[in-house]
């Protein structure tokens, strides 16, 4: 019988395994139903919703599901070599085991994709290959190299491993190993001795040799490392050549994260099958299909606890595509739909430590960018997303060139003409536009020296040399660079964000920060010892409302540093060569940084020491810059390579690819191009002595402008903000300053005006105080503007703590003042409360009857940024899934004795919020109450969220107690105790750890959080003259320096150190008149206070100085019945300094914004006050009784 076998030629061994061979297609079968499975879905729409609970859960599902599909692979895999003609592997098999090994790879498995290579056979990893031989790792190139061929397959695998097996042998003979050697000869050579005897001969007697190199074959022999060089490439042609290799050397072209797509298209493909579909799904697992369940009506609150310090990169939501980090794929009626479907809402989860969960899983803490671009996106792992286009913006608008280019775009708009020529001492490099006063410039140049130019009057208003200003601190390898060559130059020198610093960048070491306080006010504030060797560039942002700075330098890093205390915050490594240049930018609460390094490498980092999210290379593999447009929605990239060519390039953020290619750049630049971005529209860069201008839109090159001569070969250029001012680097130290038309007017109608220096405003200030000449401010009446009144009462006096005070008055134009109104069904009596959200494109308001009020900004094409404005009118905001209002308990209450307080979770995704009665919890995507907390007696009088973690509020009672809530286990965890009067002011501060309340009795407080004990307490001193009325309350808000604080009362403006609790300024208003409340602007750098006149007032906080005030008869009508209301409530902006908003008595809320393009309010001098209007007391009125207690 066995013989017959034999004859038949079917051997024993393949009959005994013949049941595993069909256990092993019915798995193969599986495998490719899979697949099917997989390519069907690319036919869904590409949207999914859900969000895993546990990251490390998800992690392990994914791998494991990828073991498993691997592990039925490989058995297939095994048949298959063995003995092909049993089973071949089908194309889709195939390919699913390349997506496979994109993932390990994607996910840094080398040794899984590697395990995967050599079990398939499929893919020959020539790369990795190379790095083994260089290496010397002789056993390991042999273990993958036998898993694809064997030493006598053909005459090219024999050489290949004759190749590798006499190299491993000539390496021991040299390091004289000749034990190793003789083992090598007589094991691994051996078999190649049939037909080879003459050549096994000569290479036994290599063995009596001291020294190889006395061969005459060999004496050419280099160094072990250089021989395996000379080697490789012959060993590269030889597994080219060997058709055994043959499709195996190439990895096919597949887009990013394409197992990751497929998945989440099935999940979302499950999902849309759902027999009760929810719009927020839990997906726990991938082992099972998913499923939802008939929902459960019951409310609860299910919090997730966060970190101590939770990170950007573990809250925000990231989605997989290109690189490019944007959530402003949901408009408004998306999010408030009630039921999943094509067009559905997203996922919101109900953690109040992250960000708003639109995605389907949680970012895992490993990897980079992907692909999908869906609303609902399967960001399990690592990519971040991005659309081009905004929320309400139809996308087809960004396709047509009219609105592009075309209509809009005209040479008038360029700065062409010459309006002032600058000297420096020495030759500039850098230079940056103040950000706010757009005619102040910036320069630094070759041998460190730093300048301010005014560039109205061309007077240089500082000039500093560089100086290290504390030596001893420094480390001593910038010690001995200093000392060995003195020569420092300055590599960048930028304006932070709001121009209240700006930072230096040297080519040693350092970095120095500067605080400007207006005119030649420069003042030293950080010096940090950064990097070793130059630092390159330099740049600030804001994650998180923290100002930081970002260095990048000559070894290889990328650091972030806190601006306030110099702490390094992250250090980012991964670049192979010098870092370039830095790009940081955000995308609605994303904030991210591009950088690129002297080989051309361009990486994106999230803040949170994780490793990069992208790895691409810059065209030409030039060195680059990058730069977003003014409006955030485009990404270039300017660059120049060793070969001099240089690439002017817009990228395709949902694919990370180039866009376009700008014409016309010379190809042999001797220096790096540099250009710049204006007014949304245009291109510009220095080329070949001339400025180049491209429309963005085409790209041919649009003009060119030579400023007459005396440019350089690449000259350097910077934009003002507003486009209308271009300084170019000229020969012989010289700047030029190129105008567009408005700008040459601006510049005219400056030089007309005071340019004394002791007239411009400390920090920020000089965003809402300009005193334009009196025949400015007549034209302003003459146009029918109201004037502010200039009373007396709120002139101020102040304490030997500040200096005295100068009442300015401001005009306000209509486009200055956006007023709010409740719609006429809704009751609203007075908006007690009033708060931005977080994003800034919203505002929520508390009426005194418990009802919230929220106005959102549309983000469309008159307001690309979808910030809160005055030029936009707000859309009154609710789900449409549900017309609901959120209404606080009010049952049994007095409205009018009520205390109303809010407060919003640092992701706008939650408020918690009280009138008088129980403290409610809403969603503030969908206004549903997810719980109710402690019913009233006593009630909550103030209310605010723990910074470290959103599901700790502090509450503040009418009894004078403090409650520390756990909203998650619904438990009081500490009750404070320490006043005697009611809570009216709660403030925590994350640099002290500590929080600081505020009472009805006058008393300040402050409590350790870690212990939750008292640390210390001071009663305020009611100033002489003042009393309180019965129910006197007191506000504290925290400057942005987290160590001192805003005291608002009645009586008086003051603001204390936090440790000790010393009073450092205090403003008293002279007369009767009240405050009714008053704020921090963003930047601390201002306060807005209201008062019971109906008047608004601004303060310089650093001393509390009186800057402007604007009278009620500049924004309420004179005939109207409101004209008596005052505001009760006051916000700012919480990224806009110039903004703010009141909420009034009579239910209006206005917004109050500077006019563009200046950007700053107009002061009205004191020789107008005759012609402001007189707000009259209204007949038969107690005004004064009610007003002034």
């Amino acid at each position: 019988m066995e013989d017959e076998g034999v004859k038949n030629g079917i051997s024993t061994s393949s009959l005994s395994s013949s049941s595993e061979k069909m256990k092993t297609h019915q798995q193969l079968s599986f495998v490719r139903e899979t697949i099917l499975c997989f390519i069907d879905l690319t036919k869904m729409p590409d949207k999914s919703a859900g969000f895993v609970r546990s990251e490390t859960e998800f992690r392990a599902s994914l791998i494991v599901l990828m073991i498993a599909l691997c592990s039925l692979i490989l058995q297939s895999c095994r048949f298959w070599r063995q003995d092909r003609t049993v089973v071949e592997m089908s194309s889709l098999s195939e390919e699913l085991v390349f997506l496979i090994l994109q993932f390990f790879n994607e996910e840094g498995l080398k040794r899984s994709a590697h395990l995967l290579e050599r079990e398939t056979g499929l893919y020959f990893d020539m790369k990795f290959f190379e790095e083994m031989v260089l290496d010397g790792n002789w056993e390991e190139v042999e273990r993958y190299l036998s898993s694809f061929t064997k030493v006598d397959d053909n005459r090219y695998s024999t050489k290949i491993y004759f190749e590798i097996r006499k190299q491993n042998f000539l390496e021991a003979l040299d390091s004289k190993n000749h034990a190793k050697a003789l083992n090598i000869l007589t094991k691994d050579l051996k078999v190649f001795a049939p037909g080879n005897e003459e050549l096994f001969n000569e290479m036994t007697l290599l063995l009596t040799l001291d020294d190889i190199r006395e061969h005459e074959s060999l004496s050419m022999y280099g160094d072990t490392r250089s021989a395996r060089k000379v080697m490789m490439p012959e060993l590269k042609k030889v597994i080219e050549a060997n058709p055994i290799f043959r499709g195996k050397l190439k990895f096919p072209t597949i887009k990013r994260n394409r197992l990751r797509r497929l998945i989440n298209q099935s999940l979302n493909w499950q999902h849309l099958h759902c027999a009760n579909p929810h719009a927020n799904p839990d997906i726990n697992t991938l082992f099972e299909d998913h499923v939802c369940h008939p929902p459960d009506d019951r409310s609860t609150v299910q919090l997730a606890e966060s970190n101590a310090l939770p990170s950007q990169a573990s809250s925000v939501p990231i989605v997989m595509a290109g690189w490019n980090p944007n959530l402003s794929t949901l408009t408004d009626s998306s999010v408030s739909t009630g039921a999943l479907s094509l067009g559905s809402q997203p996922n919101q989860a109900t953690n109040m430590d992250g960000q708003e969960d639109y995605v389907m899983f949680k970012k895992m803490p490993f990897g980079i960018l992907d692909e999908v671009t869906s609303t609902f996106t399967y960001s399990g792992l690592n990519h971040i997303s991005l659309l081009n286009i905004p929320d309400g913006l139809p996308k087809t608008s960004l396709k047509n060139d009219k609105f592009q280019s075309s209509g809009l775009i005209s040479k008038a708009d360029l700065p062409k003409t010459v309006a002032r020529i600058l000297n420096e001492g020495s030759s500039p490099v850098s230079m940056d536009f103040h950000p706010v006063q757009h005619t102040f410039l910036l320069v630094g140049t070759n041998v460190g020296d730093i300048g301010l130019w005014d560039v109205n009057s061309g007077a240089k208003l500082l000039s500093r040399n560089f100086k290290v200003w504390n030596i001893g601190a420094c480390s001593m390898l910038f010690q001995a660079a200093l000392g060995k060559d003195p020569f420092v130059s300055v590599n960048r020198i930028t304006w932070s964000p709001d121009g209240s610093l700006f930072g230096v960048a040297y080519s040693k070491h350092i970095a120095q920060l500067y605080s400007y306080h207006g005119g030649s006010d420069v003042r030293q504030k950080l010096e940090i010892d950064a990097h070793v060797g130059g630092i390159n560039d330099l740049a600030f942002s804001v994650p998180n409302e923290q100002l930081l700075v970002i260095t990048c330098g000559d070894d290889k890093t990328v650091k972030v540093w806190d601006v306030v205390s110099g702490v390094k915050m992250h250090s980012f490594e991964g670049h192979d060569a010098p870092v370039y240049s830095l790009c940081p930018h955000a995308k609605e609460l994303i904030h991210f940084i591009f950088s690129t390094s002297v080989d051309g490498e361009i990486r994106a980092w999230l803040y949170d020491n994780m490793g990069a999210r992208v790895d691409y290379d810059a065209p030409g593999l030039a060195r680059t810059r990058m730069a977003y447009s003014a409006d955030g929605r485009r990404l270039f990239s300017c660059g120049t390579n060793k070969d001099g060519e240089s690439f002017l390039v817009e990228w395709d953020e949902s694919e990370g690819s180039i866009k376009r290619t700008y014409q016309g750049l010379r190809n042999n630049s001797l220096a790096d191009v540099q250009f710049g971005i204006t007014k949304n529209q245009f291109l510009a860069a220095g080329d070949d002595h001339t400025i180049k201008i491209w429309d963005m839109d085409k790209v041919e090159l649009l003009t060119t402008i030579d400023v007459d001569g005396g440019l350089p070969a690449n000259p350097h250029i910077c934009f003002n903000k507003e486009g209308t001012l271009l300084a170019v680097i000229a020969n012989e130290n010289r700047i030029n300053i190129l105008a567009t038309d408005n700008g040459l007017q601006l510049i005219d109608s400056s030089e007309s005006c005071s340019t004394d220096a002791s007239r411009v405003l400390s920090g920020n200030l000089r965003e809402l105080a300009l005193n334009p000449t009196s025949a400015v401010a007549s034209a302003a009446v003459a146009e029918g503007d109201a004037l502010v009144d200039a009373k007396p009462d709120i002139s101020g006096e102040a304490d030997d703590k500040s200096r005295s005070i100068v009442g300015n008055h401001v005009i306000i134009r209509p486009s200055q003042c956006l007023p709010l109104h409740p719609p006429s069904y809704m009751e609203v009596n007075k908006m007690s409360r009033l708060i931005y959200n977080n994003a800034g494109n919203a505002i929520l308001a508390l009426a005194s009857n418990g009802i919230h009020l929220l106005w959102r900004w549309p983000k469309d094409y008159l307001n690309l940024s979808g910030k809160a404005t005055t030029k936009v009118a707000p859309q009154l905001w609710q789900p449409k899934s549900s017309l609901r209002l959120m209404i606080n308990d009010v049952t049994g209450n007095n409205p009018e004795e009520a205390v109303p307080c809010f407060a919003l979770s640092k992701n706008d995704s939650y408020l918690i919020s009280a009138s008088g009665g129980m403290i409610s919890l809403f969603n503030m995507i969908t206004f549903k109450t997810i719980t109710n907390i402690m019913p009233p007696a006593p009630a909550a009088t103030c209310l605010t969220f723990y910074p470290q973690d959103n599901n700790i509020i502090a509450i503040g009672m009418d009894d004078s107690r403090i409650l520390i809530y756990h909203v998650r286990v619904a438990e009081v965890k500490a009750k404070l105790e320490g006043h005697s009067k009611r809570i009216t002011g709660l403030a925590f501060s994350s640099a002290l750890n500590t929080l600081v309340s505020s009472g009805a009795d006058a008393q300040i407080s402050v409590w350790n959080v870690d212990g939750w004990e008292k640390q210390k307490c001071r009663f305020w001193q009611m100033p002489e003259g003042k009393m309180p009325v019965a129910r006197s309350d007191t506000f504290i808000q925290f400057h942005l320096d987290q160590t001192r604080f805003l005291v608002v009362h009645e009586t008086q403006l003051a603001i204390y150190e936090a440790k000790e609790l010393q009073c450092l300024l205090q403003w008293v208003p002279v007369g009767p008149v009240s405050i009714s409340q008053a704020t921090f602007s963003c930047d601390s750098q201002m306060v807005y206070a209201g008062f019971v006149d109906g008047t608004i007032s601004v303060f310089d906080a650093s001393n509390l100085e009186l800057k402007c005030k604007v009278s009620s008869t500049s924004y309420l009508p004179l005939s109207s019945s409101s004209l008596y209301a005052y505001p009760i409530a006051i916000a700012a902006h919480p990224q806009k300094p110039t903004q703010f908003a009141v909420g009034l008595t009579d239910g209006g809320v206005l917004v109050f914004e500077p006019q563009e393009p200046e950007g700053k309010w107009l002061v009205l001098p004191s020789d107008e006050m005759s012609l402001l209007p007189q707000r009259l007391p209204e007949e038969g009125s107690n005004l004064s009784k009610q007003t002034y207690a």
